[in-house]
């Protein structure tokens, strides 16, 4: 029996360590085919996205981890608003106690902290990433279709078992992957999904990254 929307919502999370296992591209074709649902205003469909596996992984993620370490990357834009306000950056703030708790690093540990931080540029192991891009004029409307995409995408995989990390992180480095990949210059990079396999018995996938009440969110009106 097929994995119910409600079920496949509950089990989705960001999964920060995977096993070697490979996903076989017979899977990843049929969750991208049905993905191309997705919903999109004036059925403009600004996705664009580059599978990237084997060879071609290490290849890619050995580059990029080159222009990390000489310091020489831009961002294709801001992964948050400066000076994030309340309760926001408070939830962000939560968000990275609960995960670095899982895996044993206490705050005053800030090289372990960025050591963590750099497996994001490994894509924490997992076997494939599809790394999504989009003409540079689109605005937010668009970068909203980006984010429903990959979310019909992420369900999508896991109704096939498959579990996946959306990173915004690689787009620090957009133009290293733009070259690489050869991703048209005049497109941004919006993130990489790293799709395979949980580790579960890592202890950064025992974390359990809870959300804000629905009362905080929404408020009905009779």
């Amino acid at each position: 029996m097929a994995m119910e929307v409600s079920e496949a919502v509950a089990t989705r999370r960001s999964v920060r360590a995977f096993l070697p296992t490979p996903v076989e591209e017979a899977l990843l074709l049929r969750v991208l085919e049905k993905a191309r649902r997705a919903p999109s205003g004036g059925n403009v469909q600004p996705w664009h996205g580059v599978v990237v596996s084997g060879a071609a992984l290490e290849r890619l993620i050995a580059a990029v981890g080159e222009q990390a370490a000489a310091g020489t990357s831009t961002p294709d834009y801001d992964i948050y608003p400066p000076a994030l306000p309340e309760p926001y950056r408070s939830r962000r703030f939560q968000c990275g106690e609960e995960m670095y708790a899982a895996i044993g690093i206490p705050r005053e540990d800030r090289p372990a902290r960025l050591a963590h931080v750099a497996r994001n540029l490994t894509a924490f192991g997992a076997p494939v990433v599809l790394f999504c891009h989009t003409p540079a004029f689109m605005g937010p409307p668009q970068w909203s279709d980006l984010g429903m995409w990959l979310q019909t995408i992420m369900l999508l995989l896991r109704e096939e078992g498959v579990d996946s990390c959306p990173q915004e992180a690689w787009s620090v480095h957009g133009g290293a992957i733009r070259a690489h990949l050869d991703i048209p210059a005049d497109h941004l990079l919006f993130c990489g999904l790293a799709i395979g396999y949980a580790d579960n018995d890592a202890p950064i996938n025992q974390a359990r990254i809870d959300r804000a009440p629905l009362a905080e969110l929404i408020r009905f009106k009779k």
